[in-house]
């Protein structure tokens, strides 16, 4: 049973990856544009450009995102997006409570972790980082080390 699980476990890293990027780029399109139900700025309408922090931070949820969700350079990606999500919930959140349940900050502590954790794992399987990153093994007698320059 641990085998199979095992063997299994770059495709749930994928599709965590995948649900986790979807669900980050949409929280930033909705923040952005106000679609997908959200409603951004004060108004209803977009953030104003360059407003900090907000649309600095929908920016990186929604390209961010959109990178974990497409395995295209995921562990840059998870970094920089559970950076934000960490300083989100610092700056935002923890000023008005310790714990994310009395602050509102369950959202972004999850982001924050769930990002970190793809920092560490990967893309998984069904990413495009594979298609980008072709490794050959070296052949018979070959040696993976510099070679060493020949005196003349």
């Amino acid at each position: 049973m641990t085998d199979r699980l095992n063997t299994a476990q770059p495709y749930a890293i994928g599709l965590f990856r995948i649900v986790i990027g979807l669900l980050f780029a949409a929280h930033g399109a909705a923040s952005l544009f106000g679609v997908l139900g959200g409603a951004a700025g004060t108004d209803g309408g977009s953030l104003p450009s360059g407003a900090w922090p907000g649309w600095y931070a929908a920016v990186i949820q929604l390209v961010g995102g959109a990178l974990v969700l497409l395995g295209l350079g995921t562990r840059g990606a998870a970094f920089l997006a559970s950076g934000s999500m960490a300083y989100a919930y610092i700056d935002v959140h923890q000023s008005t409570a310790l714990w994310p349940i009395e602050n509102g900050g369950e959202l972004s502590a999850l982001f924050c972790w769930a990002m970190l954790l793809l920092v560490f794992t990967g893309s998984g399987a069904l990413g495009l980082d594979r298609l980008f990153s072709v490794r050959t093994a070296p052949s018979a007698g070959e040696d993976d080390r510099a070679a060493e320059p020949v005196a003349a």
